[in-house]
């Protein structure tokens, strides 16, 4: 499926995102494994949280998802079954990841695939440390390549240092700590997102934190009631779309502002970027309840002058899923912008690094690949093209801002792979105002 952004049209009014995916996932996750029924409210529609809820039902857990109201019914400790099949995470990384922590706690075994993008996504990361805490695990080959195989229970807490920063093996790591003997830690380089920290320790769960330092203890959540909010990342292209766009001016409403998800609004910041931030905190935790756990706001945007920078370390972590827009801002910007310490975008539903090269070089974008990271040079004239999603939700809405920048006509092959993450982002671009089709 192709879609076609023209540019020139500037964007306006107020709208809402889609709900946080990465908070949905988890949600779900715990609820499976809380004693009781639990109530999601604002559950993502993406496609990705659809492949979670069909693997926990296939682990025999009750799910009911009316209209964005999501109920689970969690049986506690030995409230998952070996399932008849595979369980298929579709194309999400996530899925695969979190649940391999889950599978690894319980006396259970089950094997988890998914679709040729995530069969082509290696897991080592996750198999090493699950292999470490007592979890027999297997892949399709030595890289560490889905399926994967795994037989769980008795395992042991273990202490870990994840080679590459990443809030899904962190998250991995920790879930399989609910079953395991002793305490589980994990010792980050830079922070990543604490969307399973703040809801383990919402449900009940001790954990503890000592610098990067991350620790629970294992235990049975309890059940909880909250509200996802607006999904962060989501919102980054639209903001991006009117930081390029002459004349844009747009409010965005209900998003997520969690300080570990945010890193995005730093970055932007820094380079110039006009936008506004009103953040609500979430409300106090309730004994039996978790209303949100989360921080969410208004975030204001419009068009911007931009200069370059020089960004990595933490900051590259707490950005990483809008690293791609920062690729393409800096190609309005003034001067060189380098990305440094991004090496985790080449193991997404696509290379990330080198899927945003390929498009922004096909739109006239002057911009060199690097082992971990980009270099960009701007200011630049983008021009119309056909370019490729290279099957990446991520890639594909960047690619869409930019034709939204861009003189002429911009075609995106693979528009497909948006329903992971934001199936109605055609849609919200023409309620803005902009030219897509």
């Amino acid at each position: 499926m192709d879609a076609t952004f023209r540019g020139g049209q500037p964007l306006s009014g107020k709208i809402g995102v889609p709900s946080d995916k990465s908070i949905s996932h988890r949600a779900a996750i715990l609820g499976a494994l809380a004693d009781g029924i639990s109530t999601v409210g604002n559950y993502s529609p993406a496609a990705d949280c659809a492949s979670t809820l069909a693997c926990l039902k296939a682990l025999g857990v009750g799910t009911e998802l009316d209209g964005a109201v999501l109920r689970v019914r969690g049986e506690g400790a030995g409230g998952l079954w070996r399932p008849d099949g595979p369980l298929d995470a579709g194309n999400s990384g996530t899925t695969m990841r979190l649940l391999s922590g889950v599978v690894a706690s319980r006396q259970i075994s089950a094997t988890i695939t998914g679709d040729d993008s995530l069969r082509s996504r290696p897991m080592g990361r996750i198999m090493e440390p699950l292999s470490a805490m007592g979890a027999r695990i297997e892949a399709d080959d030595e890289a560490g390549h889905p399926p994967l195989r795994i037989t769980g229970g008795d395992l042991v807490g273990i202490d870990y240092e994840p080679s590459i920063a990443s809030a899904q093996v962190k998250s991995c790591v920790l879930l399989a700590g609910l079953g395991a003997e002793g305490r589980t830690t994990v010792r980050e380089k830079v922070l990543t997102r604490d969307h399973t920290e703040r809801l383990l320790r919402g449900t009940g769960i001790e954990v503890s934190r000592r610098g990067l330092a991350v620790s629970v203890l294992p235990g049975t959540p309890r059940a909880f009631q909250m509200e996802v909010p607006g999904d962060f990342s989501s919102a980054a292209f639209l903001m991006a779309a009117a930081f390029l766009v002459p004349g844009s001016r747009i409010t965005l409403n209900g998003v997520g502002l969690n300080p570990t998800r945010t890193g995005f609004l730093d970055v932007i910041r820094a380079m110039g970027a006009e936008v506004e931030v009103d953040c609500e905190a979430g409300p106090a935790l309730e004994e039996e309840h978790v209303p949100s756990c989360e921080p969410a706001g208004v975030i204001r945007a419009g068009y911007s002058g931009l200069a370059g920078i020089e960004i990595g370390g933490e900051e590259v972590a707490r950005a990483i899923d809008e690293i791609t827009l920062v690729a393409l801002l800096a190609t309005q910007a003034e001067g060189r912008t380098v990305i440094r310490g991004a090496r985790e975008l080449r193991f997404k539903e696509s290379d990330r690094i080198r899927s945003t090269v390929a498009g922004l070089r096909a739109l006239g974008a002057v911009i060199e690949e690097e082992p971990d990271g980009m270099v960009v040079e701007g200011p630049c004239g983008l021009r119309g093209a056909a370019v490729s999603a290279a099957g990446d939700h991520r890639i594909a809405m960047m690619l869409a801002v930019a034709g939204l920048a861009a003189a002429g006509e911009t075609v995106v092959s693979g528009w497909e792979s948006t329903a992971v993450s934001y199936p109605g982002f055609l849609e919200t671009v023409r309620l803005l105002g902009g030219d897509a089709s």
